[in-house]
């Protein structure tokens, strides 16, 4: 298993930290599951990353011509 160091700032370790323990799995792998979700989003399960399952159908009642509207305006 390779490593690799990051930096980020010490309040979102220990949320992330408190996060996992809560879950139930290491910040290494929510982390790898973030990673494996950007780079290869067809072999990506949200089973393996909780964090994401909780944002998972966010938007699903939100009305997607009103969306469209909305990001129309914002990005003008």
């Amino acid at each position: 298993m390779a490593r690799l160091n990051l930096s980020v700032d010490g309040r979102v370790v220990l949320l992330a930290k408190q996060y996992a323990k809560r879950q139930g799995v290491s910040v290494s792998k929510m982390v790898e599951a973030y990673l494996l979700a950007v780079v290869e989003p067809a072999s990506f399960s949200t089973r393996d990353a909780p964090i994401l399952r909780s944002v998972r159908g966010v938007l699903k009642k939100a009305e997607i011509t009103e969306r469209r509207k909305h990001l129309a305006a914002k990005y003008r």
